[in-house]
């Protein structure tokens, strides 16, 4: 049975970094506050945008900020959500945050980009985690990928209020916003790669870079007495959707397309300065020949080893669909010319770099070999 058909996104492939600088001391009191010292060194990340468009889009009308601070046992988390309407009804650990007004924090070590974690939190402080062996779009027919029965384990959270939770008369006057806390011991996050072992004292190495995502929930609201009540579409009485506004935009209303998620440097030095991982075009364009062959494979019901038949199905020229950076538009073999490998059910794509083949295969996952 062949995997079924996911869309490339229609947006920038570029996408954005941040630096999470080393804390000088261990972030003694969680209340959710920001305006600690703690806090105070590094930069925030506050250019969030709809899921769906580009990072040159219009932003949101409220404000979003995340900032990331580590040392050798913890990760440290803080976000700040400007808002006037401030309410969080979803109450038991583990149920379903997003159906409340939400922040969800997506990352992942592991360079195939599969073995990822997700964990979210509404204003009450109420946490969801879950660990996801691949992205939904790449799992087996009988199974989400999904492991909602998994924990993070001993992670603590707080949440500081500026105004009053669940009352719609303060949302004129008093509410401002709400922030929260987290700290996250590294063994917690030790499934995000499974070629690595995470113990309570060791955290990345200064200069790792891992992938992450943030995205805010954002429900229109009525009010209805003293509560707030999701807004409905008049006519039909539909609940509205939510809006979705992420640091690194995926180009579809789904968060969960790791290619897309942004870099996060781990650096103890103040003046550090990102640079994108070797390969990055090479595995970029691997992507692409992804996408390409899964829409071939859905459309045929099978899938092909011609780049020229992916690039006409993708309206991409070859060259540009498949060739390494600076090969010629016929895929010059000297610069990379993919090799695609194909049975009934499975491909398997790979490209050279400048460190090495390249590989990819049916469901994304990504890995490198020295090649020959």
């Amino acid at each position: 049975m062949l995997y079924g058909n996911v869309s490339a996104p229609r947006i920038d492939w570029t996408p954005p970094y941040a630096i999470a600088h080393r804390a000088e001391c261990e972030l003694p009191l969680l209340d959710g506050r920001l305006d600690k010292p703690f806090w105070e060194r590094g930069t925030w990340i506050e250019d969030f945008f709809a899921i769906d468009a580009g990072r040159d889009a219009p932003r949101p009308n409220k404000r979003t900020r995340v900032k990331l601070r580590w040392d050798d046992r913890y990760l440290y988390i803080g976000a700040w959500l400007e808002e006037n309407e401030i309410w969080a009804y979803v109450t038991d650990k583990n149920q379903p945050v997003y159906l409340d007004n939400a922040i969800e924090f997506f990352f992942v070590s592991d360079p195939a980009l599969h073995h990822y974690i997700e964990f979210e939190i509404n204003a009450k402080n109420v946490v969801w985690d879950l660990f996801l062996s691949k992205a939904y779009r790449d799992a087996e027919p009988s199974s989400s990928g999904a492991l909602f029965a998994w924990d993070m384990s001993d992670a603590m959270s707080a949440v500081w209020i500026e105004g009053e939770l669940n009352n719609p008369a303060a949302a004129a006057q008093k509410n401002r916003f709400w922030s929260a806390e987290f700290k996250i011991p590294w063994y917690a996050l030790q499934c995000t790669d499974p070629g690595k072992s995470y113990p309570d004292h060791y955290g990345p190495q200064p200069g790792d870079i891992w992938r992450a995502n943030f995205m805010r929930v954002a429900y229109r609201t009525e009010t209805r007495g003293s509560r707030y009540e999701k807004a409905r579409k008049a006519g039909s009485g539909e609940l509205c959707p939510p809006s979705y506004w992420t640091w690194a935009p995926t180009g579809h209303v789904n968060i969960h397309i790791p290619e897309m998620w942004g870099y996060v440097l781990f650096a103890d030095r103040t003046d550090a300065v990102f640079a994108m991982p070797p390969d990055t075009e090479v595995r970029t364009r691997l992507y692409r020949l992804y996408y390409a062959e899964r829409a071939y494979g859905a459309k045929h019901g099978h899938y092909t080893d011609s780049v020229k038949e992916l690039g006409a199905e993708s309206g991409t020229a070859p060259g540009g669909l498949g060739a390494a950076p600076g090969a010629a538009a016929d895929g010059d073999l000297a610069l990379g010319e993919p090799k695609i490998y194909v049975t009934p059910n499975l491909f398997e794509i790979v490209l050279r770099g400048a460190s090495g083949e390249w590989h990819i295969r049916q469901d994304a996952y990504l890995w490198k070999t020295d090649g020959v």
